[in-house]
């Protein structure tokens, strides 16, 4: 049954593309964040490990989310990683020996990246769309990435 909630069909269809596009990014990030905590080495291992570990954790959480935000609109989650790939803003990461200093910066330019998108992405889901609620849900996800990127530059500093 398709919902019936004051967007039209064609809207609900957009901000799922949309939606689907950064569950994608998410989905990049989260597997790009579980190979540093699978691989990082150094004097602050344990440290970095777990912090690491922190951030793959609440990035499966919005990956969960993001699916069911596009379920609730009607629509279906890509679901395969051949489709992350395809549609993702953010670029995969395949090397392995990167320091933790590496790693950082890596994920911070990644989360910056999705700041800056996500930031796009209210304004398209909110003022051209006519969707507050996933426009909110946006901000919230917006918050999360602003404070993560808090985290990073302070490790970086």
């Amino acid at each position: 049954m398709f919902p019936n909630i004051g967007i039209s069909p064609e809207h609900l269809k957009a901000v799922s593309t949309l939606l689907n596009v950064l569950l994608a990014d998410e989905y990049v990030l989260y597997t790009k964040t579980r190979n540093y905590h699978w691989n990082v080495t150094g004097p602050h291992f344990s440290e970095y490990h777990s912090f690491f570990e922190e951030l793959y954790t609440a990035t499966d959480t919005t990956i969960d989310d993001i699916a069911e935000r596009v379920r609730a609109l009607g629509h279906y989650p890509i679901a395969s990683l051949g489709d992350f790939l395809a549609v993702t803003r953010l670029l995969e990461t395949k090397h392995q020996q990167s320091s933790a200093t590496e790693m950082l910066q890596e994920l911070l330019n990644d989360h910056e990246s999705l700041i800056r998108l996500i930031r796009q992405d209210i304004g398209k889901t909110g003022d051209e769309f006519g969707d507050e609620a996933t426009a909110d849900f946006l901000t919230g996800l917006l918050a999360d990435h602003e404070k993560i990127a808090w985290k990073l530059r302070a490790y970086l500093s």
